[in-house]
């Protein structure tokens, strides 16, 4: 009894049943420019998941919430005739894989590859129309080939300033460049640069990974390593500007012009003990109240310009920073902390000497990596200021009555010699004129975004295709005829705590040849995810990472890539700068005929666990898709996930909620299936194949054809179910279920509970959905042909009745004074006048 409770219809034997036809037919495959099923008159639709991490636990609950909308949506688009593609692959390189190896010692290859054979399982458990033929990993050699093919083109390349795009370096070679020259424009370069390094896991971390690691118990300090970077900063006007017609949520689009922070303002040069120090200010107008310099611990001119009795002090404070991520002296500095030089400055516009500090609020990777301070008018200067006892000196006077302490908006210059009793604006373009004029500064536009660091001293990553001449120190590309250059076989992945990497460790591999070594390092997971949209389209091509033909079909000759993309807003940020950056080089050089690669976005919101709280393993609240699956069936996990509430949202799990939709499913299985007497399934005696004659049940079923149509389209699911309930329950009531009305439910349930409704639809005789054209509602059938009518009896409700909206006056009259309740209250009297207001009531006077 507790299985057939549990089960209330037979999910467990035709969901495999379907899911294995779909494979077999191939039913969500998406034809190719060049395939023999190719129609070119079609269509097409792109809609892409965000590419999950084959991690060793497996989907949980929260995974599947977006790719199932992104499946109704695909299933949806392929009914109303779009060559539909709908992907599906694996983001497989990454340090949890290279640190389960160290730990155990098993190839992270083996481990990759066994997590992603467990996801698949899952997914397709779950019903989902992908067309696996596209199925790709980052991990795979043909892929790690394009990945490295990519890079070189990033690598032989550089921003020509006059065009604002990408360009071949040969053009700069042509010109008569030096080697040394095209490598300070290069796309792709080499530089020192301060970084997150873990002695430990033997690598550098990006800024976004360091506190998840430290809490682990790793150890992360600042140092200065050699490193490949990637110059997204010219690009950083292009991708402010190329965001705006994007179909995407307003607080992503903020996010991104956050990250890459445009700031209009100026370069001043302060004279630092006979060194010039170049600083940026976004309001050159209060120069005047610079009343110290504060430079980062890591500025080149610290050693040289600290004096002897500071020196001990400056170098344990430099040595405190390095422990210190970029998170930490940014956004998370509560407590500000710096120590004096001993060394000043000359302020360029009243000649005053000011006081050079080092603080870690300030970074040599913001700017220039130094700040004249003025703390008069500026938040943390302000603080600083404060707590170290340094002068605050008011230069401008605030609008109204706020206090000028502190103050950060625009007012009037005081105390600022030639600017004073100028309001901000015009203070600031006279400030940068005179600046100019005097050759101590000029008008500059500045970004917080900072150059991509490429660079992991990692196993588990793409190499780089770069050789090192061993005598001179020059660097090289690798043949392209000779990618995909993989990683070594090693038994051995611990980090050495060499910056090079454990590649390192792998001389024969090293040596390329006599003259030319390898580069050791390899590449970061972003590289893999930053085009795999791309490969998607042509994953078999191997002349090119994606051909023309193919490129300009899915790109809707140059109108947009992906249509809809669904994904979580952890990847708000940098997944989707790093894709919008290598996409535009990639047009830049002619390879792609878009400039943007994701015309619509949205971002579902987090399934929290029972407790409210974010899943993970620690808290004991992640729930497995498998669990749900055996116990109430794919589709009822598909469904539930979509009527939790607005797919944006963040929503808490209920397993309750999970029942009451699996009740629903059975209610529709109900309508089209009964059991005879040996307890087997068969179509219900309800069913029948007659014209609907109920005006009523057929008026809600074209109501939830047309609701359903239209809530798909908004992406609006959950309302979108509740109308199939409503639907489900007036066949419930009906005494006979015609058979064309019921397939309408079923055809438009169909996106949402694919193995339900193909399963009943094929029962009672009807074609596979997938090559049904999507339904349309009948307007006719929406036309209201009856009202319900108020019946008062002496101003008091006593019914309600229904009536043709056309009938005349006497037949409404004698159908109220013959309702079944209003007869109660006339009996015995006399009627004296019958009141009608059409389409709203009827008031009968009796006494």
């Amino acid at each position: 009894m507790s299985d057939e409770r549990r089960k209330p219809f037979p999910f467990d034997e035709f969901e495999p049943k379907w899911q294995q036809l779909w494979d077999a037919e191939k039913t969500f495959r998406a034809p190719n420019p060049g395939d023999a099923d190719f129609d070119a008159s079609k269509p097409k639709f792109f809609v892409l998941d965000m590419f999950p991490y084959p991690s060793g636990s497996g989907l949980h609950v929260g995974h599947p919430e977006g790719y199932t909308a992104t499946d109704i949506i695909g299933r949806t688009k392929l009914r109303q005739g779009f060559n539909v593609l709908h992907p599906m692959g694996w983001d497989s390189f990454g340090l949890p894989a290279e640190q389960y190896a160290i730990k155990t010692g098993q190839h992270p290859r083996i481990t990759t590859e066994a997590n992603i054979k467990t996801f698949k399982r899952q997914l397709k458990s779950l019903g989902f129309g992908y067309d696996w033929d596209r199925e790709i990993a980052t991990t795979d050699p043909e892929y790690v080939r394009w990945t490295q093919w990519i890079f070189l083109q990033l690598y032989k390349s550089y921003f020509n300033e006059e065009t604002q795009k990408a360009a071949p370096v040969s053009e700069l070679e042509a010109k008569g460049w030096t080697p040394e020259q095209i490598d300070e424009v290069r796309l792709a370069f080499i530089h020192e640069a301060p970084v997150n390094w873990s002695p430990d896991l033997g690598t550098v971390l990006a800024n976004e990974e360091v506190e998840e690691w430290k809490s682990k118990g790793h150890t992360v300090e600042r140092r200065p390593l050699r490193q490949w970077m990637l110059r997204i900063t010219k690009y950083a006007q292009r991708l402010i500007d190329e965001l705006e017609p994007l179909d995407w949520p307003e607080g992503i689009k903020a996010l991104q012009r956050n990250w890459i922070g445009r700031s209009d303002g100026a370069e001043v040069t302060f004279d630092v003990e006979g060194n010039d120090v170049t600083v940026f200010t976004t309001r050159p107008d209060t120069l005047f109240g610079a009343t110290y310099m504060v430079l980062a611990p890591e500025h080149p001119l610290v050693t040289e310009i600290t004096t002897a009795d500071q020196k001990d002090g400056v170098d344990a404070y430099i040595k405190a920073c390095a422990s210190k991520s970029d998170m930490d002296r940014g956004e998370m500095n509560k407590d500000k902390t710096g120590i004096f030089t001993g060394a000043f400055a000359v302020n360029p516009v009243n000649n005053e000497k000011i006081p050079v500090w080092i603080a870690d609020y300030v970074m040599m990777g913001y700017g220039t990596g130094a700040i004249m301070a003025v703390p008069a008018h500026d938040e943390r200067d302000f603080e600083f200021a404060t707590k170290f006892e340094l002068p605050i000196l008011q230069v401008v006077q605030p609008k109204g009555d706020a206090d000028w302490q502190g103050y950060t908006a625009h007012g009037t210059s005081v105390n600022s010699g030639f600017l004073d009793g100028m309001p901000t604006k015009k203070a600031k373009a006279t400030m940068i004129t005179w600046l100019e004029e005097n050759g101590k500064g000029s008008g500059q536009i500045n970004y917080k975004l900072r150059d991509w660091l490429f660079s992991r001293q990692r196993y588990w990553g793409e190499p780089f295709p770069l050789l090192w001449n061993k005598e001179t120190g020059e660097h090289s590309a690798v043949p392209e005829d000779e990618l995909p250059l993989l990683q070594p076989e090693m038994e051995d992945f611990k980090p050495t705590g060499d910056p090079r990497g454990p590649l390192v460790k792998a001389t024969d591999w090293i040596n390329y040849s006599d003259k030319l070594e390898r580069e050791t390092n390899t590449m970061p997971q972003w590289a893999g995810s930053c085009w795999y949209y791309l490969r998607y389209c042509d994953p078999s091509n191997k002349e090119r990472f994606i051909g023309k033909d193919v490129e300009s079909y899915w790109s809707d000759n140059g109108k947009s890539m992906v249509d809809l993309y669904v994904g979580g807003t952890e990847h708000a940020v940098l997944h989707l700068l790093y894709a919008r950056f290598y996409h535009k080089v990639l047009h830049d050089l002619g390879y792609l005929g878009t400039k943007e690669p994701f015309q619509k976005l949205v971002n579902q919101g987090l399934i929290l666990g029972e407790d409210g709280q974010k899943m993970s393993k620690s808290r004991g609240n992640v729930v497995n898709p498998d669990e749900v699956v055996n116990e109430y069936g794919a589709d009822a996990l598909r469904l539930y996930e979509m009527f939790m509430g607005p797919l944006t949202e963040v929503k808490p799990w209920q397993m309750k909620g999970v029942e009451g939709v699996a009740r629903f499913l059975a209610r529709v299985w109900r309508v089209g299936m009964e059991q005879n007497q040996a307890g087997e399934w068969q179509v219900s005696s309800k069913i029948q194949d007659v014209p609907c004659t109920d005006k009523a049940l057929l008026k809600v079923v074209h109501e939830t054809v047309k609701k359903v149509s239209e809530d798909i389209t908004k992406m609006s699911f959950n309302t979108a179910i509740s109308q199939m309930m409503v639907c489900t329950n007036a066949f419930t009531q009906a005494e006979v279920v015609p058979l064309k009305e019921f397939s309408l439910l079923l055809s438009v349930l169909n996106p949402f509970a694919p193995h339900l409704s193909e399963e009943l639809n094929s029962l009672i005789g009807g074609q596979p959905f997938a090559h049904q054209q999507w339904p349309e509602h009948d307007e006719e059938a929406l036309i209201e042909t009856e009202v319900e009518l108020v019946v008062q009896v002496n101003g008091k409700l006593r019914d309600k009745i229904k009536v043709s909206k056309d009938a005349p006056k006497e037949e409404i009259e004698a159908a109220a004074q013959a309702a079944p309740k209003v007869a109660d209250f006339t009996e015995g009297k006399t009627i004296r006048k019958v009141i009608v207001v059409p389409g709203r009531l009827v008031n009968i006077v009796a006494n």
